[in-house]
């Protein structure tokens, strides 16, 4: 590689060794954040929060500090002035993004949306543990107000929930987003409205009953040692809200019990296995590094989904899994595999819970978050009128209504984090998910053969050699392209489904 002198005389690779130093000292403190974080959601003395707050707001502002300096630009000027090869440009073009997003605004702020976040993340456990939407509203409200500031200080001509929705998917414009989300709405709202007309009504039984939270735990456990989930770089702890927090070197996962629901439990440990499961794949010798980081969160969300439904929610999957369910809750015994896997795919009249919902149902819990804090963000909502308007949406989506805020508007964590633009990702995964599966299919074969012999290897190779390994290197089309030699597209999505399902209800559309 030719060596370059930069405006103030540094060579341009050394300039680029320097700046990838700088960021894995950045890397590291927020790395050191998430640890922080995770043992809050999880291990942390009630009493812990004041403290902590500002164990996390002072990191916050170490890593901004450390990323807003005028050295990082100096730096990234002369690396950027090198001949650098493919991977070093991906380098760059990362930090480069990072630091202008990041200089443009203000310590202060990003330690008060810091504190804040973690204050809130305490009342809204409590608020939601009480039904108490009042008692978090003041902190969503500060929240909603930080972050319009933010966005301000980013891009003050832009709309606002766009830069926000920049923060988790920089590379697939809002745009796009939203004629993805109006092409779901188009294929899934009648296929809804046919399932609930439809003669051929899944109504399983199969897992009715009490089924024990720490029996549950040891099947949650069972479940991810068979789809290859690392115990040396991992662990599973129990949440108010099941999330993955983690590196390559230590990725772990949290779900939660509901005793009269063994299925919410599995399914959500599944989905948070993908998403370590992407962490645990990116290259050891890149991390703290743009080339050892996730590609964000449509492409992390893509991982967790193909394991929750293509893998978890599959025939092939019961076939195998079922005996180990029956041997763990021998009530289960009479269950087929053809029950459990009726049961794992009923689209539900009924549910409100986003993370406990059916497959074709949840896309439209996402687009009631999406709607609400577009609204939010834009001034056109109050939040004290979040209440009603959720339980309207929820009424005009999917014919239900919630009787408490507990199972309606505080269900999510996301607004404690002050994560607005975050919801939208769920949905571009899952359809990620359906494109990246078919094209693992077309490549290895029949996958649900693999799956009825709780064979994984190829599946995991696959995914490591065509998404994992590359980190940042890509931008999320290019890598969608890459992996599968075609445009980001819904179409793989929409076939699935419309196959899955007017199979399972034998719809006149499939």
């Amino acid at each position: 590689m030719a060596t370059e002198a930069s405006t103030d005389g540094t060579e341009a690779p050394d300039a680029y060794e320097e700046l990838v130093e700088r960021y894995r000292r950045i890397a590291n403190v927020g790395n050191a954040s998430g640890i922080l974080s995770w043992d809050q959601q999880v291990m942390m003395p009630e009493g812990g929060t004041p403290a902590r707050s500002q164990q996390l707001s002072a990191l916050s502002a170490v890593h901004h500090d450390l990323l807003d300096d005028v050295e990082v630009g100096d730096l990234l000027d002369a690396a950027e002035s090198a001949e650098l090869d493919e991977e070093q440009a991906a380098v760059v073009r990362e930090i480069r993004r990072s630091y202008e997003r990041e200089v443009r605004v203000p310590t202060e702020l990003v330690e008060e949306i810091s504190a804040t976040s973690s204050e809130a993340l305490s009342a809204w456990e409590e608020a939601r543990a009480a039904d108490d939407f009042e008692a978090f509203e003041p902190y969503l409200e500060k929240l909603v107000d930080l972050k319009r500031q933010y966005a301000e200080h980013i891009d003050p001509d832009a709309d606002p929930y766009e830069v926000l929705f920049q923060d988790y998917e920089p590379y697939l414009s809002l745009e796009r987003t939203e004629e993805i989300l109006d092409e779901l709405k188009g294929v899934l709202v009648p296929m809804i409205e046919e399932i609930r007309e439809s003669e051929t009504p899944i109504t399983t039984t199969a897992f009715e009953g009490t089924w024990d939270a720490e029996e549950q735990e040891e099947l949650a456990r069972e479940a991810l040692t068979l789809v290859g989930y690392d115990w040396d770089r991992g662990r599973l702890d129990t949440s108010s809200h099941p999330f993955t927090s983690g590196t390559q070197f230590d990725a772990r996962v949290t779900t939660r019990f509901d005793e009269s629901d063994p299925l919410a439990s599995l399914t959500s440990t599944i989905h948070e296995f993908g998403h370590a499961n992407y962490q645990l794949g990116l290259p050891d010798e890149a991390y703290a590094t743009p080339l050892g980081e996730a590609r964000d969160l449509s492409v992390h969300e893509s991982q967790s989904r193909l394991w929750e439904n293509h893998v978890g929610r599959s025939k092939a999957f019961w076939e195998l899994f079922l005996p180990t369910v029956t041997e763990q809750f021998p009530d289960a015994e009479g269950v087929t595999a053809e029950e459990a896997y009726e049961s794992a795919n009923q689209v539900y009249e009924d549910n409100l819970i986003r993370v406990e919902a059916d497959e074709l149902t949840y896309h439209l819990h996402i687009v009631i978050r999406f709607e609400i804090e577009r609204a939010l963000i834009s001034g056109d909502l109050d939040v004290s009128d979040v209440p009603e308007t959720w339980n309207d949406k929820y009424e005009e989506y999917l014919g239900i209504r919630p009787d408490t805020d507990a199972d309606g508007c505080l269900q999510d964590i996301h607004w404690s984090h002050g994560n607005f633009g975050y919801f939208p990702t769920y949905s571009l995964g899952s359809v990620m998910a359906a494109q990246l599966y078919e094209s693992a299919e077309e490549e290895l074969g029949d996958l649900d053969e693999r799956t009825r012999d709780g064979d994984f290897a190829e599946l995991h190779e696959w995914l490591r050699e065509n998404v994992h390994q590359y980190g940042k290197r890509y931008e999320t089309g290019d890598l969608v392209r890459e992996a599968t030699g075609e445009e980001f597209t819904a179409e793989a999505f929409t076939d699935y489904v419309t196959e899955k399902y007017g199979d399972l209800y034998d719809l006149d559309s499939a």
